[in-house]
C-alpha cells in the first residue's frame, strides 16, 4: 500500500495519519506495524511519533493479524486459590495480563486458559476472565473469574469498592510522616501519551491510602491501600509525593541498578466475597525473593 501525503495533511502525526488512511486497523495495531518496521516514509523507517510535512511517500506492508482470540499456551502459572467460580494468580513481574499492542502471545491470559480451559466471556476473546489488572512489572494477587455470573458478581464488587486491595511498594526518599492518603483524580499525560498525570486537576477520581512499614537511608518501605482501580494510580500517586517507585523511571525514578529489570510494587493482599461460596476469600502473595533480597542487601 503506497500513498503520497496530502499538503493539508501537514502537521500531523505518522501514526495518527496511517489511522485516518487505514480506517479498519487501529491504531496501536498500526503503532505495532510501524515499530516492527511494516511502514516506511521516503522509504526510511520512522518512529509513530513522526511529524509529517506533506507529500512524504507513505509505504505500508500489512504484518500478519494476530489471533481474535486468546490462545492456550503451556506457561508457568502460580495458582493460590481456586472454586467453581474464581481462580486466584500469584503473577510474576513481566507477564502481561492478556493480549494487547505488541503482545499477542506469553499472556497470563494464555497460560490460564490451558490450565483452566474455559474462562468468562464477559471480558471479550481477547480478555477472557479479566476482571482487574495488574502491571506487566507488577507482581502479586490477581483474582480471575471462570464463569459470566462470576465475572459479573466480581465486577460489581471492585466498582463498589468492597474489594481489599493491598500493596508494597519501595519508594525513593524517606518519608517523614507515619501514613498518608492522596486523592487526585488521573487521566492520561497529553504530551507523553504511555504515563498518565494527576497534575491536571482532572479525570478520574482516585483514592490512595499509605502507610510506612520501614525507613531506610534513602527509601522507604511502605503498604498502599487503593480505593479505586486507576490505570498507573499508585506509581502515578506516590510519584505526586516527591516518592516515585523504585525502578520506575516512566514517573521519575532515576534509572536503577539494584532492580534494572521491574519496579518495586507487589499486590500483597487480595480480599472479596467468592461468588461460588459466598465466603470472604483471602489471597496472600509473599514478596518475591528478588524483592526481598533488595529490603536485606544494606544497600538502600
Amino acid at each position: 500500500m503506497e500513498w503520497i501525503v496530502a499538503p493539508e495533511a501537514a502537521g500531523q502525526r505518522l501514526d495518527h495519519h496511517l489511522q485516518s488512511q487505514m480506517t479498519e486497523y487501529s491504531r496501536s495495531r498500526l503503532q505495532d506495524w510501524v515499530r516492527d518496521g511494516h511502514v516506511t516514509v521516503n522509504g526510511k523507517t520512522a518512529k509513530s511519533s513522526l511529524v509529517l510535512k506533506g507529500g512524504e511517500a507513505i509505504g505500508v506492508t500489512p504484518a500478519n493479524l494476530p489471533p481474535l482470540r486468546a490462545e492456550a499456551e503451556d506457561l508457568p502459572l502460580d495458582v493460590l486459590y481456586e472454586d467453581a467460580g474464581v481462580i486466584g494468580i500469584n503473577k510474576r513481574a513481566g507477564m502481561v495480563v492478556h493480549a494487547g499492542a505488541g503482545n499477542h502471545t506469553g499472556t497470563m491470559v494464555n497460560a490460564l486458559l490451558h490450565r483452566f480451559g474455559a474462562l468468562s466471556s464477559e471480558g471479550g476473546d481477547l480478555r477472557p476472565g479479566i476482571v482487574h489488572r495488574l502491571d506487566k512489572e507488577t507482581s502479586g494477587v490477581l483474582v480471575v473469574a471462570r464463569t459470566d455470573s462470576a465475572h459479573r458478581n466480581l465486577a460489581e464488587q471492585f466498582q463498589t469498592r468492597t474489594v481489599e486491595k493491598i500493596y508494597t511498594a519501595l519508594v525513593h526518599g524517606v518519608m517523614k510522616t507515619e501514613s498518608g492518603r492522596v486523592e487526585l483524580p488521573i487521566t492520561r499525560d497529553p504530551v507523553r501519551r504511555t504515563r498518565m498525570t494527576c497534575k491536571l486537576g482532572t479525570g478520574r477520581h482516585a483514592l490512595t491510602d499509605w502507610k510506612v512499614l520501614r525507613r531506610f537511608e534513602k527509601h522507604t518501605l511502605v503498604e498502599v491501600k487503593i480505593g479505586t482501580g486507576r490505570t498507573h494510580q499508585i506509581r502515578v500517586h506516590l510519584s505526586s509525593l516527591g516518592h516515585p517507585i523504585l525502578g520506575d523511571p516512566l514517573y521519575g525514578a532515576p534509572v536503577s541498578k539494584i532492580l534494572p529489570e521491574r519496579f518495586f510494587l507487589h499486590a500483597t493482599r487480595l480480599r472479596f466475597v467468592s461468588p461460588a461460596t459466598g465466603k470472604d476469600v483471602t489471597l496472600v502473595a509473599p514478596l518475591p525473593g528478588e524483592l526481598v533480597g533488595i529490603i536485606e542487601s544494606g544497600k538502600l
